[in-house]
């Protein structure tokens, strides 16, 4: 299937991904889970050393992905309830898991943007109004990004996430707009340029590796960073 072109002139909003996006989310995540430890260690000995033992937080993790399927679209709760069930597994009180959960949650906001990210928000927000859309549960106010979008749409907070349409749509609505006049830029294949493209939006890939394009439909462009992406909307 040919590629489609970008078409600049119809562009009158931005939706962003945020999660390896404006930043790597992994490193987040190993620091926050690193707090949680030290948290548990402190609070909940016997759950902080089960933990230890590997491929213990995944089971959980997965056996509450199973039993908690209304939690697929919210990943603070689903981090939760693993957090409860491995409490109740190591015979601690199950109710510490929302304490043991807020000091994971607030380290998950202490993002590093990637070089380009602050940049490029500056750049875009000068010229489109912009829209974070996520299936993570990163805060854009607590993440310190807040003041360059007009509004967040995340999974947890609107009810079902990415690639779904709705939550673009929402997303475009917010801003006065139809779809067609929205550009969604995420790093995510599938839930961000399929998705989004599915949704009557355009679409950029933002790929910072050497992964191939692996599906018929095409984004709209592909860009390897976000002041790639900047040059790209400029005026020709």
């Amino acid at each position: 299937m040919p590629a489609p072109r970008l078409d600049v002139s119809r562009i009158r909003g931005i939706t962003l991904d945020l999660d390896d996006t404006l930043w790597p989310i992994w490193p987040t995540i190993e620091r926050a889970e690193a707090v949680l430890h030290g948290w548990l260690v402190r609070e909940a000995p016997r759950t902080a050393e089960l933990l230890v033992t590997p491929g213990v937080l995944r089971e959980l993790r997965e056996a509450t992905e199973r039993e908690r399927s209304d939690l697929a679209h919210d990943l603070s709760a689903l981090r939760r309830e693993s957090i409860r069930a491995a409490l109740r597994k190591a015979g601690e009180d199950p109710a510490l898991a929302d304490p043991a959960f807020d000091a994971f949650f607030a380290e998950r906001q202490r993002v590093e943007l990637y070089e380009d990210a602050l940049p490029a928000l500056q750049w875009l927000s000068a010229r489109y109004p912009l829209v974070a859309v996520s299936n993570g549960n990163a805060d854009v106010h607590l993440t310190g990004v807040g003041q360059w979008f007009k509004g967040a749409f995340s999974a947890r907070g609107f009810g079902s996430g990415k690639p779904q349409a709705p939550i673009f749509h929402a997303a475009a609505a917010s801003l006065g707009l139809a779809p067609e006049q929205v550009l969604h830029v995420g790093d995510d294949a599938a839930l961000d340029v399929l998705g989004a493209i599915d949704a009557g939006m355009q679409a950029a890939w933002l790929v910072r590796d050497e992964r191939p394009w692996e599906h018929d439909t095409q984004p709209h462009i592909t860009v390897r960073d976000l002041q790639a992406l900047c040059q790209a909307l400029q005026p020709k």
